[in-house]
């Protein structure tokens, strides 16, 4: 596999796609072989590892594996760090998994500290499939299924950009950690400030553009870089934090929508209600959000589908040795994502809020 930034790949999924995506994830009952290992007769155990056991995105993840696990006849193991930031937790994980004699492990990796037990997991002869989160380096694991989260926070940035109507902007960006970089977090973030027209300094690294200068539509300021991890109250801390530098914030990234519903509260707690506040998950209860007006637009990713797909994969894989192929100029299987908003803009593909419930999760 080429070895390069995941971010550079463009890709957006028409809302006919989407549609064809949700029939997909619904349909993968066609896979029923027998995938116990043909030589021994032992049956194939498969771990799942996710970032934190509760958020819906994860979740929603572990539903698809463990769907594509039951008609595969295969055994799952379900395993997450205690949040976000516990790599401890997924390095044991993955040393479980190794000791149980697992064929396979699908991660949705906490970054670069759980590397060392990724390549001991590959050594000991697992297959690892990397989820959501490519790792770095992204050839680290066997394949990676994921949204282009460079081209998700794209969408949204454009959305903004267009809907400001040449009004300038001051940006509020909710970033993910401050501790420790992790690729979903500069892509999304990186994603934004493009979509929105904003030169790039460092595509890899947040917060290193110019403070201020001008976008596609006008003027703009950014007023901080915040990390929420992505929780709730640390959305909450981290926009009231950029609202004591300047109260006059009217744009609001956030990197998901958990930081981002905290974010919506601290705004609200100031009596901001004009604020442009949007987000990346595409969760049903983000979908609400942009429904009620709470946020403007979300990227709609499909965890489901990177569970399904990921089993699917290992299943392939001992059937036949190989893995599904990315599209030309890819570096990784591109699981989609959809812009959904109620207030579309000329020129940008997007799926309105009834659409977006229907593929939500």
């Amino acid at each position: 596999m080429a070895s390069r930034p995941a971010w550079k790949r463009s890709w957006t999924m028409s809302a006919a796609a989407v549609a064809s995506l949700g029939l997909a994830a619904c349909s993968s009952a066609d896979t029923t072989a027998d995938t116990s290992d043909g030589a021994s007769g032992e049956d194939t155990y498969v771990t799942i590892i996710t970032k934190d056991p509760d958020n819906h995105f994860w979740t929603a993840m572990v539903e698809g594996a463990e769907q594509a696990a039951d008609d595969a006849l295969v055994e799952l193991t379900v395993e997450a760090g205690a949040d976000q930031s516990d790599a401890d937790g997924q390095i044991q994980a993955i040393e479980n998994a190794v000791a149980r004699g697992d064929k396979a492990i699908l991660i949705a990796n906490n970054g670069p500290a759980v590397n060392d037990a990724i390549t001991a997991a590959r050594d000991a002869g697992l297959l690892v499939l990397a989820l959501d989160t490519p790792t770095d380096p992204i050839d680290l694991v066997d394949e990676t299924f994921a949204t282009d989260n460079f081209e998700a926070g794209s969408l949204i940035g454009q959305w903004v950009a267009e809907s400001l109507e040449g009004e300038p902007a001051t940006i509020a960006l909710i970033d993910l950690f401050d501790d420790k970089v992790v690729s979903v977090d500069y892509q999304r973030d990186q994603g934004f400030l493009s979509g929105m027209g904003i030169d790039l300094a460092d595509p890899e690294v947040n917060g290193d553009e110019a403070s201020v200068g001008t976008y596609s539509g006008g003027e703009y300021e950014i007023v901080c870089n915040e990390a929420s991890n992505g929780a709730e109250d640390g959305g909450r801390s981290a926009m009231e934090n950029c609202l004591s530098l300047n109260p006059d914030i009217n744009v609001v990234y956030s990197a998901n929508e958990t930081s981002g519903v905290g974010a919506a509260q601290a705004l609200q707690a100031a009596g901001i209600t004009d604020a442009l506040v949007v987000s990346l998950d595409g969760s049903c209860s983000g979908v609400e959000s942009v429904a009620s007006g709470e946020f403007g637009a979300v990227a709609q990713q499909y965890p489901s589908e990177m569970g399904r797909l990921g089993i699917e994969a290992v299943v392939q894989w001992l059937d036949d040795g190989t893995l599904p192929e990315p599209e030309a100029g890819s570096d990784f299987v591109n699981t989609g994502t959809a812009l959904v908003t109620d207030e579309a803009v000329e020129g940008l593909e997007s799926i309105d809020t009834d659409e977006g419930a229907a593929l939500c999760w």
